[in-house]
């Protein structure tokens, strides 16, 4: 649905150097997939959104959406679209302007007031319907442009920082109102900081930096296959886990860390330390599948 082969894109300013924010970039996102893109800042993840949307065109290489060039599609077809800041008159109230921004997309007479309800009810801001766009709080902002993006039937949604400002609720609904959205004819594109969130509802996660894909993470393959450290808690004495994982740490209040394993290493040393009397209560990773992806392909944090 999405196919963006071997594109560049060059920035040249009237003055100053030429700034190559995207370079030679091949992603595909197929139809019934949510693939997210992840980066630091200024790792060219904008971009590639203002080009998928036809707002840029890129300097090599080759894109497409449904087929035809992105500003093509998205003349004919629409693209539900979430920017990551959103400009509104902030005169408008919420029902306002999601009607404005119904009829802008191209909804028909008959259905707006259908469709506006209805993507009111999606996010649950029924209760701001009239308030000023001046009166939402960040998060319901948020909130709001994300009930726009849901205001016609498209086989493409891009999100850029969908969950930024959300609270810890209104994050978790996010992921379950992206399993809604998944559909065997449409392709979802998420941008975003939030590697917990990416690696919970994406099908694969392309991590950029200085504007090249650094590596493609499908989800379901990565679990388990590169060691990661963990922090476990236990009940009692914390020294037959701690002597079953060389390297590990025994801290206060009954934490142990232990150090980088592989999923074959954790479970044969955990079986060793369960037979040997040890209490485990609990065992997290250290670090999330695609965080430890992320810093292995980049460094730092997004």
């Amino acid at each position: 649905m999405i196919a963006l082969r071997d594109v560049s894109k060059v920035y040249r300013p009237l003055f100053g150097r030429r700034v190559l924010a995207v370079d030679d970039v091949t992603l595909d996102v197929a139809e019934g997939e949510v693939v997210g893109i992840a980066g630091p800042n200024g790792a060219g993840k904008s971009t590639i959104i203002s080009l998928l949307l036809g707002f840029l065109r890129p300097s090599g290489g080759s894109l497409s959406v449904g087929g035809l060039p992105p500003r093509e599609y998205v003349e004919r077809h629409g693209v539900a679209f979430q920017p990551e800041l959103m400009a509104l008159p902030k005169t408008w109230t919420v029902d306002r302007a999601l009607t404005r921004l119904a009829v802008l997309a191209g909804v028909p007479a008959p259905r707006v007031r259908e469709e506006v309800a209805r993507s009111v009810d999606a996010l649950a801001i029924g209760e701001h319907r009239r308030k000023r766009v001046k009166a939402l709080s960040k998060g319901n902002f948020q909130r709001l442009g994300l009930a726009q993006a849901l205001l016609d039937d498209r086989r493409v949604f891009i999100f850029d920082e969908p969950t930024h400002g959300l609270d810890p609720v209104w994050t978790q609904r996010f992921r379950d109102l992206v399993a809604r959205l998944r559909r065997s004819d449409r392709a979802i594109f998420i941008a975003s900081h939030n590697l917990d969130e990416l690696e919970r509802v994406c099908d694969r996660v392309a991590i950029i930096d200085r504007g090249r894909i650094q590596r493609l993470v499908v989800m379901k393959d990565a679990a388990g296959v590169e060691a990661r450290a963990y922090r476990a808690r236990v009940i009692g004495d914390p020294a037959p886990l701690v002597g079953r994982f060389p390297g590990a740490e025994a801290l206060p209040g009954g934490e142990v860390e232990l150090p980088a394993v592989t999923a074959a290493e954790l479970n044969a040393g955990l079986r060793a330390a369960l037979a040997d009397g040890v209490q485990l209560v609990s065992l997290t990773p250290r670090e999330s599948t695609l965080e430890a992806a992320f810093r292995s392909a980049v460094g730092g944090t997004p």
